[in-house]
C-alpha cells in the first residue's frame, strides 16, 4: 500500500487505477525505464505523474518537464502543485513558460509567425531599444530586478498569466525572469514546442541551465506528438511569400536580392508546368528547384543580411521567410518529401513548393537516448505499439501500459446507426439529405446540447443546407478562421443553452474537436457523422509507403488510426468526470467494418441501430 505522505499524494484516497499508475512510475524511475501510457480522462493522470516524480527527484538533481499542446493544461499542473505544497508545506519552484511571443511585454506582435517574432526580438534587445529587457539587462536595475525575483518566488507556484502581469506592471521582461528563475526550479511546465523543436530546444536548455541527461520529460496528450514532430520538421514557399519578398525588397533598395527573389517567382513558375493539367501536385527532386538558383548559400546568407536590416524598420520579413526556407531545402533526403502544389490563395494562382517530414522520429531518438526519463500519456494513446514504432522507441527498455476508463458504463451509450456514409463515392444531395434527417431526429431527442462532428467544413455545410430546417434547436456553426477569444464566446453561449438545447456543427480536426471540456450538463450528446480519413493526396499517400516499408504497416499507421485517434477525441468531450451521463453517435456503415471496430477500445460496447432516437428517450427517460 502507498503511503500519501512519502509520494506527495495531495488528496484524501489514491483511487485503484492511480496506484497501479504510480507503481509503475516508480518502479519505471528507479530502473530506467521510459513509459507509454494510455490512461483515459478520469485516471486523474497528472497528479499521478507528479507525485511519485516529486518523491523521487525532490533531493536529487533532476528536473520535471511537463509538456503540453496547449496552454489550459498548464493551470491543471499548476494548481495540482499549490495543492502538494498545501498539502506538505514544502518549498516548490516551478516555472511555466509558453511561447517566447505570447510572453513578450511588447504590443502588436498578432501578425508575426514565431520564426519573424525571434528575428525582431533579437533585433530590439541588440539595438537596447526594448524597454523590458534593458530593464532587466542593466546593472542599475539589478536591486529592482531581485526584489520581483523573490516576489515571485514567494508566490510560487505561480501560472505563467499571473506571473506575465506582475513583470510587465514592473517594467521587467517576463520571459527573461522566468528563465533566470527556471535555472533554480525543479519542475518546468512547457509547451511541446520548448523541446520538440531542436533549435528551440538548444537555446531553451541553455537558457534554463537545464540538461536532457539530467531531466525526467512528461509529454501529455501524447497522442499529437507525432503529428506536432513532423510539422516542426516540415516548411512552405509559396509564389504570394515569393512575390510580397520581391517588392519588400525593392521598396528597402535591395535591387540586386529583388531580381535574384524575382528568379525564384520565374523558377516556381516554371515548376509548375511539372503538374500534369489534371492534377494539382506531382513530386519533385531537391536539385530540380535548387540547381537553378546560382550562388545558392552565398543567397541565403544575403537575404538574412537583407531581413535584418529590414526588422529594424518593421516586425515583418517576407525575405527572412524565404531564406528559411531555402535553408531547410537542402536538408535530408531520408523519412522527408518534396511537392509542388498548385492552389488558389484569395482567389488567385499559388505555387507551393513543400519540404515535408515523414518520421516524427527524426526528432524523438535524441529525447528517447539523452532524457532520464520519458513518460508520453493521453486517453487516446492506442494502439501503443504504433507509438513505440512512430517515435523511435524500437526495442528500447520502456513499459506499454494501459488502464481502463474509470466512469461507471451506465452512464454512457454508444451507438452505431449504419445505412449512412460520407465515402467519397456516396457524396450526394440524397446521401447528405440522409445525414441530416439522422442527425435532426438524435439531436431532437436529446434533453440538452450536442455536439455534430463532422470530417471536413465542405461536408458539415452541404448537411446543414438540410438540417438547419429540420432542427428543432439553436445551431451555432464552428468558423475555421475563429479567434481564440471568439470560440471562447461561442462555448459560453453553447453552455447557456444546457436546459432547451442547443446544438454545435463542428469539424473532427476543428477548435472543439480536443482540449475542450463541458463537464457537468453543458453536453449530453456528441455525433461523428462519417470517418476523419485524411486527404488521398501525395503525402498520405507517401506516408502510407514510407510506413509500409519501415513498419509493414504503413495503411494504418498512416491513414486509419490517425482518424481513429480523431474520432475518440471527438467522443471524449461527452463523458468528462464520473457524474456526466451521454451519449456518443457514430454514424456511418463503416463502423461496423472490423478494420475500424478493432481500433476502438474493448469497453465501448457497441449498439448498432437505425432508430437511435429510441435509444436516446430511454437512456433519459424522455
Amino acid at each position: 500500500m502507498l503511503k500519501k505522505e512519502e509520494i506527495f499524494f495531495p488528496y484524501e484516497n489514491i483511487r485503484e487505477t492511480q496506484e497501479k499508475f504510480i507503481s509503475e512510475i516508480l518502479d519505471a524511475f528507479d530502473n530506467k525505464k521510459h513509459i507509454l501510457v494510455h490512461a483515459p480522462t478520469g485516471c486523474g493522470k497528472t497528479v499521478s505523474v507528479l507525485s511519485p516524480l516529486m518523491s523521487k527527484t525532490f533531493n536529487k538533481d533532476v528536473t520535471i518537464f511537463f509538456l503540453t499542446p496547449r496552454h489550459s493544461q498548464h493551470k491543471i499542473v499548476i494548481e495540482t502543485l499549490r495543492l502538494i505544497k498545501q498539502k506538505f508545506n514544502i518549498k516548490i519552484t516551478a516555472v511555466d513558460f509558453i511561447g517566447k511571443k505570447l510572453m513578450c511585454a511588447q504590443s502588436n506582435l498578432d501578425r508575426l509567425t514565431s520564426g519573424q517574432f525571434y528575428d525582431y526580438c533579437k533585433d530590439v534587445r541588440e539595438n537596447k531599444t526594448c524597454e523590458f529587457y534593458n530593464n532587466f539587462k542593466e546593472t542599475k536595475n539589478k536591486t529592482r530586478k531581485d526584489i520581483l525575483f523573490e516576489k515571485l518566488i514567494k508566490l510560487n507556484p505561480l501560472n505563467v498569466e499571473d506571473l506575465f502581469a506582475i513583470s510587465k506592471n514592473d517594467k521587467i521582461c517576463p520571459y527573461e525572469i522566468s528563465s533566470e528563475m527556471a535555472r533554480k526550479a525543479k519542475i518546468i511546465i512547457a509547451d511541446y514546442n520548448h523541446l520538440l523543436n531542436p533549435k528551440i530546444r538548444a537555446y531553451f536548455l541553455d537558457r534554463v541551465g537545464k540538461k536532457l541527461s539530467n531531466s525526467v520529460l512528461v509529454f501529455d496528450e501524447a497522442h499529437n506528438l507525432t503529428q506536432k514532430c513532423r510539422e516542426l520538421l516540415s516548411m512552405k514557399l509559396s509564389s504570394f511569400i515569393v512575390s510580397n519578398a520581391v517588392r519588400e525588397a525593392q521598396k528597402y533598395n535591395f535591387n540586386n536580392l529583388s531580381l535574384e527573389l524575382k528568379n525564384i517567382e520565374d523558377i516556381l513558375t516554371s515548376l509548375n508546368k511539372k503538374i500534369s493539367i489534371n492534377e494539382y501536385e506531382s513530386l519533385i527532386k531537391k536539385e530540380e528547384f535548387s540547381d537553378n538558383i546560382e550562388h545558392y548559400e552565398e543567397l541565403i546568407i544575403n537575404l538574412k543580411f537583407a531581413a535584418d536590416d529590414i526588422l529594424e524598420k518593421k516586425k515583418k520579413s517576407y525575405i527572412s521567410s524565404v531564406a528559411v526556407f531555402l535553408e531547410s531545402w537542402n536538408g535530408e533526403d531520408e523519412g522527408f518529401i518534396r511537392i509542388i502544389k498548385r492552389e488558389f490563395f484569395k482567389d488567385k494562382p499559388n505555387i507551393v513548393l513543400s519540404y515535408s517530414c515523414l518520421d516524427p522520429s527524426i526528432i524523438t531518438n535524441e529525447l528517447i537516448e539523452e532524457s532520464l526519463m520519458l513518460i508520453l500519456m493521453s486517453g487516446t494513446l492506442n494502439p501503443l505499439d504504433m507509438y513505440k514504432d512512430l517515435l523511435g522507441f524500437k526495442n528500447k527498455n520502456v513499459k506499454l501500459l494501459e488502464f481502463e476508463n474509470q466512469f461507471p458504463r451506465q452512464n454512457r451509450i454508444n451507438l452505431i446507426v449504419p445505412n449512412i456514409t460520407t465515402k467519397f463515392t456516396y457524396r450526394n444531395a440524397e446521401m447528405f439529405k440522409k445525414i441530416a434527417v439522422e442527425c435532426a431526429n438524435i439531436v431532437n431527442s436529446v434533453p440538452g446540447n450536442s455536439i455534430l462532428f463532422f470530417p471536413s467544413y465542405d461536408i458539415r455545410d452541404r448537411v446543414n443546407e438540410y438540417f438547419q430546417v429540420l432542427s428543432k434547436k439553436t445551431t451555432f456553426l464552428e468558423d475555421s478562421k475563429m479567434k481564440k477569444r471568439e470560440r471562447s464566446e461561442l462555448i459560453e453561449k453553447f453552455k447557456l443553452y444546457k436546459d432547451k438545447g442547443c446544438v454545435l456543427l463542428a469539424v473532427s480536426s476543428g477548435s472543439f474537436g480536443e482540449g475542450v471540456d463541458f463537464i457537468g450538463d453543458f453536453l449530453k450528446c456528441v455525433v461523428v457523422v462519417g470517418l476523419p480519413l485524411a486527404k488521398p493526396d501525395l503525402e498520405t499517400k507517401e506516408l502510407i509507403k514510407y510506413y509500409d516499408e519501415k513498419f509493414n504497416d504503413g495503411w494504418n499507421y498512416g491513414y486509419i488510426y490517425p482518424a481513429i485517434i480523431k474520432i475518440l477525441q471527438n467522443a471524449g468531450r461527452c463523458i468528462r468526470s464520473e457524474t456526466d451521463r451521454g451519449v456518443i453517435v457514430f454514424l456511418d456503415d463503416r463502423y461496423m467494418w472490423q478494420q475500424y471496430k478493432k481500433c476502438f477500445p474493448n469497453d465501448m460496447n457497441f449498439r448498432i441501430t437505425n432508430k437511435p432516437e429510441n435509444y436516446i428517450r430511454e437512456f433519459f427517460n424522455v
